[in-house]
C-alpha cells in the first residue's frame, strides 16, 4: 500500500520540475495555453516529440497558485517518455490523486489535463497542416 503525502504538492511548487520554454516554431513542438477565468491561473504546457512519436521533452510556465504551479510540474514530469496516446490518457484525477489536491483545487489539475490535450493538438496539427483544412470542408 503506497501512502500519498500531501508535501507532494509542496515539493513541487518550491522545486518545479521543466520551467521555461521550448521553441514553439519547431515542426516538433506542440504548445498548448489555457486559462481558468475564475481564478485567473493561466497554464503553458509544450512537449517536443521525436520521430518515433515519444515525449522527450516537455516545459511550462505557469501563473497562479502553487497547486497550478505543482500540477503543471507534475504533468510535465508524466509525460516524458511516454507516446502521445499514452500522455493523452494522464487524466485530470490521477495528478489530483497523485498531489493530494483538495477539492477546491481540482480545478488547476483539469488545467494540466486541458494543457496536455492542447499542447499535443497543436503538436498533431503541425504534423499534418492539410487535416484541419479538409475537415472544415467536409
Amino acid at each position: 500500500l503506497v501512502t500519498r503525502w500531501p508535501w507532494q504538492v509542496v515539493d513541487h511548487y518550491e522545486n518545479p520540475r521543466n520551467v521555461g520554454s521550448l521553441d514553439r516554431n519547431a515542426k516538433n513542438v506542440g504548445t498548448g495555453l489555457v486559462g481558468a477565468p475564475a481564478c485567473g491561473d493561466v497554464m503553458k504546457l509544450q512537449v517536443e516529440v521525436d520521430e518515433n512519436g515519444k515525449i522527450v521533452d516537455a516545459r511550462f510556465k505557469t501563473f497562479g497558485c502553487g497547486s497550478a504551479i505543482a500540477s503543471s510540474s507534475l504533468a510535465t514530469e508524466w509525460v516524458k517518455g511516454k507516446t502521445v496516446d499514452e500522455a493523452l490518457k494522464i487524466k485530470n484525477t490521477d495528478i489530483a490523486k497523485e498531489l493530494c489536491l483538495p477539492p477546491v483545487k481540482l480545478h488547476c489539475s483539469m488545467l494540466a489535463e486541458d494543457a496536455i490535450k492542447a499542447a499535443l493538438a497543436d503538436y498533431k496539427l503541425k504534423q499534418d497542416p492539410n487535416k484541419e483544412e479538409s475537415e472544415k470542408k467536409a
